[in-house]
């Protein structure tokens, strides 16, 4: 029987509460890994799982090319779409089960110990968890995904074979046919990525279940919550977690454009489209669930202008009348006492006008932005030598007016 994981990636033990709390424990493939030690109770061994992988996925590529296509070894050893697909992606998903695993964790514990929900709705809440464990559990969603996989290489792969590099395919009397080091990259290394891209698509649907039944239950946010957000401010924490996602993604796609772009002479400007819709996905899968909640915030952040407008209202009123119009002989207690209530009114009163509807940040906009942007950073110098744009950027420092 597994020892339950812990629901952060430190060393203290999980509350009572949070040990049923968990995406990725459960499930054929988490199974398999605690099986071959590649997991143990309560550490991830991303280190040992990564090479493990990699043993799996580019390694035996080395090898055949050493074996049977020793000429072709320059090339597989600078194949970036390899690199992006398999060096790069395959480690940066399995850092992202851990850290949306982490993320999913604290969210539930903090629902729980900020008081969030009423006696009721914690009940409801234990429902939607037990849901999740179960269809986590379920071998069903990730037999899916290797059918995807599957009908992915039955129906696509054979039109790849012509225009595969020369260390996966060559030509025999005109006909192009994969070599050994290609129908072994084409039946196991991409498989590998397609399959950890699929498994956390599926646990980010699982996400988005959890998230949207959240929004359904009676959250007992405020109006004058110091984080802007009515106390669901922690929400943000989401697209963090799925960062690695984004990054994984970007990564690929950034590799198979560098890779049209050095070998069909594409010109870079084709991928503008492109590219905006990709950013736009990504914007899509890591803040889309976060909407579920914008309709309970700006309808909280309009109720409580309201009623706050009539308390301020009220007490700056009496502010005046008593202070200003009588001019009353102030006891320095009194007026002191009365000049704190009116600040902290206008300290509440300030942080339900500053309120924002969405829970994420700008901060959190934008690092989400530059984890989609930076990986397609090799495809533009498939096309734009990096001295060029160094001295693009000094150029445009040194125009800068000061």
């Amino acid at each position: 029987m597994l020892k339950p994981w812990p629901t952060t990636t430190g060393e203290n033990a999980p509350s009572p509460d949070d040990e049923e709390v968990s995406l990725f424990r459960g499930g054929p493939f988490y199974r398999a890994q605690v099986i071959a030690h590649l997991i143990e109770a309560g550490r991830w061994n991303i280190p040992r799982r990564v090479a493990f992988l990699l043993a799996v996925g580019w390694l035996p590529l080395l090898v055949l090319t050493l074996l049977f296509y020793r000429d072709d070894l320059p090339v597989l050893l600078k194949d970036y779409l390899l690199y992006s697909r398999i060096i790069i992606a395959v480690p940066v998903l399995l850092v992202g089960q851990m850290l949306m695993e982490d993320r999913f964790c604290v969210i539930v514990s903090h629902v729980r110990r900020a008081e969030l929900l009423g006696k009721e709705d914690l009940g409801k809440l234990k429902d939607v968890i037990a849901v999740i464990k179960r269809m986590g559990n379920s071998p069903f969603p990730e037999l899916i995904i290797l059918l995807l996989v599957a009908l992915e290489i039955w129906w696509f792969w054979p039109s790849k074979v012509a225009g595969g590099p020369a260390w996966a395919a060559g030509r025999s009397g005109g006909v192009a046919h994969l070599k050994f080091t290609g129908w072994y990259y084409g039946l196991v290394s991409v498989p590998i990525y397609q399959f950890l891209l699929g498994l956390n698509l599926w646990k980010w649907l699982l996400w988005v279940f959890f998230l949207f039944r959240l929004s359904r239950m009676d959250l007992k946010i405020i109006g004058t919550h110091p984080d802007e957000h009515g106390g669901l401010g922690f929400l943000g924490l989401l697209p963090i977690g799925l960062m690695p996602l984004s990054i994984a993604v970007s990564t690929a796609i950034g590799g198979a454009w560098r890779n049209e772009i050095l070998t069909t002479g594409k010109p870079l400007a084709s991928f503008l489209l492109p590219a905006i819709i990709l950013v736009t996905l990504n914007f899509v899968v890591a803040l889309g669930p976060l909407v579920f909640f914008v309709r309970k915030l700006a309808g909280l952040r309009k109720k409580a202008i309201l009623e706050y407008g009539v308390l301020a209202q009220a007490r700056a009123t009496d502010f005046n009348e008593k202070w200003i119009v009588r001019r009353e002989n102030p006891t320095p207690i009194a007026f002191a006492s009365d000049v704190t209530t009116l600040a902290d009114l206008s300290l509440s009163y300030g942080n339900i006008k500053r309120m924002r509807p969405f829970p994420a940040d700008k901060n959190t906009l934008i690092t989400l932005a530059l984890a989609v942007l930076l990986p397609l950073f090799p495809a533009v110098l498939a096309e734009i030598p990096f001295s060029v744009i160094v001295k693009g950027l000094v150029e445009a420092v040194k125009a800068a007016p000061m």
